[in-house]
């Protein structure tokens, strides 16, 4: 597929430098872009490469001021990451139009519909009642349960069960291997020391606009709903138990772990290997940093890290003194050694 640098520009809103008939078909990184390749220039510790790069065309920051001469066809924005972003996607979604239709074999209920421009892949199996809206792809190996929704502009990747009764809205996009809806962790403990199972009878709603990692599991609630609101982004192998929810554009880093019931604000951010005890609140814009252990409800925009999580300034005063502890130790004795001597001289 052929794009020249002015469809480019036009796409994106940005001012072109060159020859506005070069075309490219492909991306490529700036370090090592070949002849009919698109790149792009945002991090300044690449600017080298500009004036060497093959690229034919190279999407470049409104304020870059050149040092030489480039022999590629320069697109200023203001933001070239985002411009590169937008335009990533934009071909994404035309490539992801082609795909249209049912691949055989594939399970379908009777009682199941789908809407127009559907592509639903080999191996699949779609349940009773379950329905899928416009331009939706569900790709090989998926499994929807009984009673699933899914709205339009979808993209459900290969092997992602969803199980019975399941919520997922527009312009979602489910990675490989996640597993939507499986059973909480509930379990009462007995009088003989077993534990009986507690039947998890309610369901996930993921709203509008989240993108989920790969094989990351997010399970239903006891009652009710475990509920990822619109504009989440979760990573991969992330666990999600049962009744949590998540804020609006809230993201998640690998590894993470929420416990059930914990509620999470809008605009959270939390890093990797994080873990987070159920039943708390953590407020709209706190910071969590990679490997924090958190047992406590955290206030709304504030940053912790440690485990157990603590203020992240005051964390990070406590660890500059902790590196200072052998000068300090040496300081003190000779300071006693002082005192002693005067002591000695008194007598």
């Amino acid at each position: 597929m052929q794009f020249s640098a002015a469809q480019i520009t036009a796409l994106i809103n940005g001012k072109i430098e060159g020859d506005a008939n070069a075309s490219v078909s492909s991306f490529g990184k700036i370090e090592e872009a070949q002849p009919d390749q698109l790149a792009f220039l945002a991090n300044p510790k690449y600017e080298d490469y500009l004036y060497s790069t093959k690229a034919s065309v190279i999407i470049i920051n409104d304020s870059l001021q050149l040092r030489q001469p480039v022999t590629a066809t320069l697109i200023r924005v203001p933001d070239p990451y985002s411009a590169f972003a937008a335009l990533l996607g934009t071909y994404q979604e035309m490539m992801q139009q082609q795909l249209v239709g049912v691949q055989d074999p594939s399970y379908i209920s009777k009682s199941a519909s789908y809407g127009q421009n559907v592509f639903i892949g080999a191996f699949t199996y779609i349940g009773e009642n379950v329905t899928i809206g416009n331009n939706t792809k569900i790709y090989p190996n998926v499994y929807l349960g009984n009673n699933v929704k899914v709205g339009d502009n979808s993209i459900i990747h290969p092997g992602v069960k969803v199980y019975h009764d399941c919520m997922i809205g527009n312009n979602v996009i489910i990675h490989a291997g996640t597993v939507i809806g499986s059973d909480g962790f509930g379990f009462a403990p007995q009088a003989d020391g077993s534990f009986q199972k507690v039947p998890q009878i309610g369901n996930v709603v993921i709203e509008d606009n989240v993108e989920i990692g790969a094989n990351t599991t997010i399970d239903r609630a006891t009652i009710g709903s475990t509920i990822i609101r619109s504009g989440a982004k979760l990573d991969n192998l992330i666990q999600i138990a049962h009744n949590v929810e998540i804020g609006n554009s809230t993201v998640v880093a690998a590894q993470a772990g929420i416990s059930g019931s914990t509620k999470v604000g809008k605009g959270v951010m939390i890093g990797g290997q994080v873990g987070i005890v159920g039943h708390i609140n953590i407020g709209d814009g706190a910071k969590i940093n990679a490997q924090s252990g958190v047992s406590k409800s955290i206030d709304a925009g504030k940053a912790v890290t440690g485990s157990p999580a603590h203020d992240y300034t005051s964390t990070l005063r406590s660890q500059a003194i902790s590196r200072n502890l052998p000068e300090l130790e040496k300081r003190i004795k000779e300071l006693e050694a002082i005192v002693r001597q005067l002591l000695s001289e008194k007598v």
